[in-house]
């Protein structure tokens, strides 16, 4: 009786069969084995026609009777590697052909399941001989670099816990661009934390820490340079510098060296000027009051002054406003802060409107908290030496700028 072969060429010797040859066929069948479990071969593949991958019986050598094939050839379109249907086998293949185009790996004949091998891809396959007709080769998903630290890979439907990103690392875009790049402090204890949500409510990007000292943290999201925060197209409103625009019409004059209230036309019809007239040759005083708003963060102000001149001088006219706070239950008769002045010249134009430059920091006296009473004082500084505008100053209103630290009145 003849010997039989596997699917891979091992020799199956009969019984009392090749007395005096055992030695020499047993150890290629050693060979073809040593080959199988771990041996590396190169195959060509060539361009135009498929390359069919067949068995050598007895004899080591054979391109499929190896675990590791590298193919190579330059290709033009994709071809297909194909091996006989009754090999049972895992092969590990790298598709090393030039030309940037795929290659299948599949059984000679039949529509079972094939593999196809991206260019420069290494796949690890297994064939399964599982039917006498149409047998499947399957992909088992374990590509080259899927566990490597320096493959590039595609990972889908991959889970990741506690994954960690080292500080300057980045998750990119699909062309390799940084998208979100992670930076970290030393001994880092507040974090963010970005929760999904149901139908009808919005996802939550949310501050928390690990300390047990933390328990009221910012969220800072930061434009940089000039640029603003938006949602959609619109800016967001952020804690920051805020105005308060106050008439001439809301102040009053003071007992003392009052300024005087006036209503001057320009020409009939046209804008009748609501000013404070502040004389020339004597200082003269106007007072207001306001509650800021609870967003101010109780520190200095300043101002920049409105006004128009009564005649062409051109001399300079000196601005000054000062304030005091005054909780509830507190007496105002208390001295206003240090003032702070804005000097302006006469733009020599009659009715022309004008604004000074804005003063210096104004640090106002008395207690300061949510909700009080402040009072402000503005000057027209004509008894100093600094001043020397002709006419009366016309003021039609200052511009009061604070800073916010909250982002509403809640």
């Amino acid at each position: 009786m003849s010997s039989n072969y596997t699917g891979l060429g091992v020799q199956l010797m009969t019984t009392g069969e090749k007395a005096g040859s055992w030695g020499t066929l047993t150890n290629t069948n050693w060979d073809i084995i040593e080959q199988i479990a771990g041996g590396y071969t190169t195959q060509a593949v060539t361009d135009g026609a498929d390359t069919d991958l067949t068995v050598n019986d007895g004899t080591t050598g054979a391109t499929l009777a190896h675990r590791i094939i590298e193919l190579t050839g330059a290709l033009t379109s994709g071809r297909n590697v194909t091996i006989p249907i009754d090999v049972q086998q895992f092969y590990i293949i790298k598709n090393a052909t030039s030309g940037s185009q795929i290659v299948t790996f599949k059984y000679v004949t039949g529509s079972g399941g094939s593999v196809a091998i991206a260019n420069g891809a290494t796949v690890l396959v297994y064939a399964t001989a599982n039917d006498g007709t149409n047998p499947d080769l399957v992909d088992t998903g374990f590509a080259d670099g899927d566990v490597t630290l320096t493959g590039t890979q595609t990972l889908t439907n991959k889970t990741l816990t506690a994954a960690k990103i080292v500080s300057g690392g980045f998750i990119a875009d699909a062309g390799g661009d940084e998208n979100l790049v992670f930076t970290e402090v030393g001994t880092p204890v507040n974090e963010l934390r970005i929760t999904n949500a149901a139908t009808g409510s919005g996802p939550i990007l949310a501050a928390i820490s690990t300390s047990a000292t933390d328990s009221n943290i910012d969220l800072n999201i930061n434009p940089l340079g000039t640029g603003v925060l938006k949602s959609g197209t619109a800016a967001v409103k952020i804690a920051g510098r805020e105005t308060i625009w106050i008439p001439a019409v809301a102040m009053y004059g003071s007992t003392t060296n009052p300024a005087d209230a006036q209503q001057v036309e320009t020409t009939a019809l046209r804008p009748d000027l609501k000013v404070l007239d502040f004389d020339a040759s004597t200082s003269e005083f106007a007072q207001f009051a306001i509650t800021f708003p609870k967003q101010w963060n109780l520190g200095t102000i300043t101002f920049i002054p409105t006004w128009s001149p009564s005649n062409t001088d051109t001399g300079d006219c000196l601005w000054s406003l000062s304030g005091l706070s005054v909780a509830e239950g507190e007496s105002a008769d208390v001295a206003f802060s240090a003032p702070q002045t804005s000097l302006d010249a006469g733009i020599g134009t009659v009715e022309d409107i004008q604004m000074g430059p804005e003063s210096s920091a104004i640090t106002i006296a008395g207690t300061k908290a949510d909700g009080n009473q402040v009072f402000f004082q503005l000057e027209r500084n004509a008894d100093d030496g600094t001043d020397d505008f002709t006419g009366d100053a016309r003021l039609l209103g200052i511009q009061l700028f604070y800073t916010t630290d909250a982002a509403n009145d809640a």
